[in-house]
């Protein structure tokens, strides 16, 4: 009787861990401060040096750092800041979290990226933002968008969650605009468990963000303690919040910049090898990388195509596409949508009364995305086994009629 093995579960993605990470925490906790200290301080040295970005303010989050942009351009009760519905909801939230509305905006099904005729359509006279999100590792078109910003005197934060190692037109993203945000959730490129970096090019700003994250301090804690004399509180001269990073997280986070570029070229390659082996696979349409731009591919996010962008269509191609989906399943092969349509999510659609076709590409990008496995420790014989089972899926899995 023949064995039958089960073959190793692929996941959708891994980060890269060794000892370098459990010796910087070891040093951090031998050391005696944990919180907010030197290591935050190395963490944002590290993080200029390897983007080239003027200003490198470490926080909790990239939420809480889009928080810290907005804040940081003034934007406020009365305001609108026009945000691509394709995004994590994260995007959204940060403008509320300020008293502003969200104008949410459809995307490209090309890039999965807002347009600039998406934000011509969406500007009214109480615009005061763009919220630019540089999705999976692709930037948007910066050039088009601070074109129409500065003509009609408007700010643009960069949602960088996705694009540490994104290039647009030689530059790195994340200080294009007038401030932008990170994240180091586990699904990046490089890790803290949680964390954030808000960038920017002015060090006023900077140093205006360095003081909101930590409640409003005038000084931090550790350049108190460090100081010679009595180590008082701090004067608070502004309310602030609790947005500091630990000296554990950013002690990872120092280790884990010394393997990025190398953590990059891997899943730069291995996106570059899934283009070649899906190239002529019909019923899928893989990552665009226009030219100008280099792709970080944080996520390798396909798409179901479909003949006409209508509601039919694309739910036909949304149960075709997760009918495929729940096949790698079973065979142990991890998948996700690239991410949601804000504008479909239960809050959203209620408050601004919002329907599925309102933004239909934003609609059909959340229904159709199919996310494939990448990560830098990934072998040819995972990769190989992801496409051949996706391409079995694709050809024996039938496609539902729309009507």
């Amino acid at each position: 009787m023949t064995e039958v093995t089960t073959p190793p579960a692929i996941p959708i993605t891994r980060a890269v861990f060794d000892d370098a990470e459990a010796q910087a925490v070891a040093r951090v906790l031998e050391s005696g401060w944990v919180v907010q200290g030197p290591r935050v301080a190395e963490f944002e040295a590290g993080f200029r040096a390897f983007t080239g970005l003027p200003e490198a303010v470490a926080c909790t989050s990239c939420t809480t750092g889009l928080h810290l942009a907005l804040l940081a351009e003034g934007i406020g009760p009365g305001d609108e800041v026009i945000v691509p519905s394709f995004t994590w909801v994260a995007s959204a939230n940060a403008v509320l979290y300020v008293g502003a509305t969200p104008v949410l905006a459809d995307v490209s099904l090309d890039t999965f990226n807002i347009t600039a005729e998406e934000i011509d359509r969406r500007i009214t006279p109480r615009t005061r933002a763009i919220m630019a999100v540089h999705l999976f590792g692709l930037a948007a078109e910066m050039d088009e968008v601070m074109a129409i910003a500065r003509a009609r005197n408007l700010r643009v934060i960069e949602d960088a969650a996705c694009a540490l190692g994104t290039l647009y037109r030689g530059r790195h993203v994340g200080a294009i605009g007038d401030g932008g945000a990170f994240s180091f959730h586990p699904r990046k490129a490089i890790t803290t468990g949680e964390g954030g970096m808000y960038t920017t090019a002015d060090p006023a700003k900077a140093a205006h963000a360095r003081s909101l994250r930590d409640h409003g301090a005038a000084k931090s804690d550790h350049a108190r303690h460090s100081a010679r004399g009595a180590a008082l509180l701090p004067v608070f001269e502004m309310v602030g919040y609790n947005y500091r990073m630990t000296d554990l997280q950013a002690a990872v986070g120092v280790a884990q910049l010394a393997k990025l570029e190398r953590v990059l070229a891997a899943r730069i390659a291995r996106a570059r090898r899934y283009d070649d082996l899906l190239a002529r696979v019909e019923g899928l349409v893989v990552p665009a990388e226009p030219t100008g731009h280099r792709h970080s591919y944080q996520s390798y996010v396909c798409r179901i195509p479909v003949d006409r962008l209508t509601e039919a269509e694309v739910l036909a191609g949304n149960a075709y596409r997760n009918a495929v989906m729940n096949a790698l399943e079973e065979d142990r092969i991890a998948t996700r949508q690239g991410t949601h349509a804000v504008h479909m999510l239960g809050y959203y659609a209620r408050t601004y009364r919002l329907t599925p076709m309102d933004l239909p590409g934003a609609f059909a990008a959340d229904h159709l995305s199919l996310s494939l496995p990448l990560y830098a420790q990934m072998t040819d014989e995972e990769q190989d086994r992801v496409v051949e089972r996706l391409v079995h899926h694709l050809r024996v899995t039938d496609r539902p009629r729309a009507g």
